[in-house]
């Protein structure tokens, strides 16, 4: 019988899981084993846009809810947390900024 993770276990899981499709949906070629343990700010090193930001919190949040059975306003605040943590910086749009 296969031993049951501990919600601290699930967690982690789910982090690895959501930092693994943050960089899938940035297009990057980076996985969360290619980042862990580093110590600096590793997620100022790649870049990606507010739209594919905006896709990767819902993605999370739909994830968070089937994974840990949070309330949508839960799991929103879950990823908004992961995303202030964890997330990539937006790359600038110049050619927005060109037209201001």
């Amino acid at each position: 019988m296969a031993k049951r993770l501990s919600r601290e276990e699930k967690q982690k899981n789910l982090v690895i899981e959501l930092i693994n499709e943050m960089f899938k949906i940035a297009g990057h070629q980076v996985t969360y084993h290619d980042v862990e343990g580093r110590q600096d700010a590793w997620f100022n090193e790649w870049t990606m846009t507010e739209e594919q930001y905006n896709e990767w919190q819902n993605w999370g949040t739909e994830l968070i809810r089937k994974k840990l059975g949070l309330s949508k306003t839960w799991a929103q605040r879950e990823m908004a947390m992961i995303g202030l943590n964890w997330g990539l910086k937006f790359e600038r749009n110049t050619q927005n900024e060109n037209s201001l």
